[in-house]
């Protein structure tokens, strides 16, 4: 991408050591779907089999990741972010797996996003060397673990929202007391407007929030960030005005003198539902007084979905750029046919992602004869615990036995249900298991 480059990434990824572990782990109980004769197999020795998904032994429900569909959603988002000149450290909320992280900065990414300290020690464990944690961290226990990375690794960096006066105090007083040698950078944030969720609300806010990092010594301001997606009523209009004023503050912070101690200017926003607007105005950004890194953080991309995301993908806007591919697929068993209207598979709450929209039953497996079908007549109505609630309509054929393919929405909330989850082929083949850490 517009940072960094393939040398540097392929030297950041031979410092994930800790992904070749994963393949040392053993299969048990602990992972749902896996085959129960591949007990006491490993990781790597169960993917080398190559199973297929329907033949090979693995229970129902299982979660299968397209592999080819993976592979086009991180080629579709590094050529998007190259051909408008930015970089790209997408959230790792939405997967929590290090192997994915991998790929990730395989196909260009300037580092990996951060919710909350707990994903940052993750991503430490696997090695990652450039983490934005977007939110201000004001746990005097996660800020001393985070002086020691520091301190520790002079490869490492990480940038931490700060919004508040208060939050600026109670940070250096932590990063003080675990006498850190090296500051922290951070980046003020700008809220999305009243109403929305963290930030300081105005420029007047950001700039007491400015004047607080300089007066201490453990903190560095090296830019200015945001979420757009809370934009109250967001359309593209208010969202690309809002990023006006981001870009604005930078600009005036720069101006001011703001950012003398820092290497760069780091302006940063872009969701998975907004990222064509932050193009277009990042594009517009003028020349300040060092490097500007222009910092997306869209996460969902990676898997994709056929609900929330499908609906609000930017590239459903800009269509000759390209478009995303769902690479999830929840496979159930029918297991009651009370009535020809009514039908029940072994997938609930558990095992679907639910918090958006209920799955999307899409194809049916005979279970007679292993053919795939449309879903033709077939609804998903609702999920208890571990059933799935299906409506059926005059003339679908659906019996119990037949596994039902189910789309799902909201990534983030489908890789938390599983710990292992197969990578398929799209003949069925399973190549390998991404480990999840929630």
């Amino acid at each position: 991408m517009a940072v960094g480059n393939p040398g540097g990434r392929r030297a950041e990824l031979a410092e994930l050591a800790g992904l070749a572990g994963l393949a040392d782990e053993r299969v048990d109980h602990r992972f749902k779907a896996l085959p129960p004769d591949a007990e006491g197999l490993t990781v790597g020795e169960l993917a080398a089999e190559r199973r297929n998904l329907f033949t090979g032994g693995f229970t129902t429900p299982v979660l299968a990741l397209s592999a080819e569909s993976v592979e086009h959603n991180l080629a579709l988002l590094e050529t998007y972010a190259e051909r408008h000149g930015l970089a790209f450290a997408p959230h790792g909320k939405t997967s929590m797996s290090p192997q994915l992280f991998a790929r990730q900065l395989e196909y260009g990414a300037w580092g990996i996003t951060a919710a909350v300290p707990h994903q940052a020690r993750v991503y430490r464990a696997y090695g990652i060397q450039r983490i934005f944690l977007a939110n201000e961290v004001v746990d005097a226990a996660a800020l001393r673990w985070l002086a020691a990375e520091l301190d520790a690794a002079p490869g490492f960096r990480c940038i931490c929202y700060v919004d508040s006066v208060r939050g600026v105090q109670l940070m250096d007083q932590a990063l003080r007391a675990a006498s850190a040698a090296r500051p922290l950078d951070v980046v003020v944030e700008l809220g999305a407007g009243e109403g929305a969720r963290t930030g300081a609300r105005t420029a007047a806010d950001c700039a007491a929030v400015a004047d607080a990092v300089a007066a201490t010594t453990t903190l560095r301001l090296v830019g200015v960030a945001g979420y757009e997606g809370e934009v109250p009523q967001a359309d593209g209009d208010k969202v690309r005005a809002w990023v006006r004023e981001l870009v604005a503050l930078a600009a005036d912070f720069d101006k001011a003198g703001r950012f003398a101690a820092s290497s760069d200017i780091v302006i940063s926003a872009g969701g998975s539902a907004w990222f064509d607007a932050v193009a277009e105005v990042f594009a517009e950004i003028p020349a300040l007084s060092l490097p500007v890194l222009k910092l997306l953080r869209s996460g969902a991309y990676v898997s994709h979905d056929d609900g929330h995301y499908r609906h609000l993908t930017p590239f459903n806007r800009v269509p000759d750029e390209g478009a995303l591919q769902p690479a999830f697929r929840l496979w159930a068993q029918v297991v009651s046919r009370p009535t020809p209207e009514q039908a029940f598979v072994n997938a609930g709450k558990r095992d679907a992602a639910y918090d958006l929209d209920l799955p999307e039953a899409q194809v049916v497996r005979d279970a007679r004869t292993g053919e795939v079908r449309p879903a033709a007549g077939i609804t998903v109505t609702g999920l208890s615990d571990q059933h799935g609630w299906v409506r059926t309509e005059p003339g679908a054929d659906l019996e119990v036995g037949d596994w039902l393919g189910l789309g799902l929405s909201h990534p983030c909330t489908s890789f938390d249900k599983w710990q292992l989850i197969p990578l398929v082929e799209a003949d069925g083949t399973v190549t390998d298991y991404i480990r999840t850490f929630f």
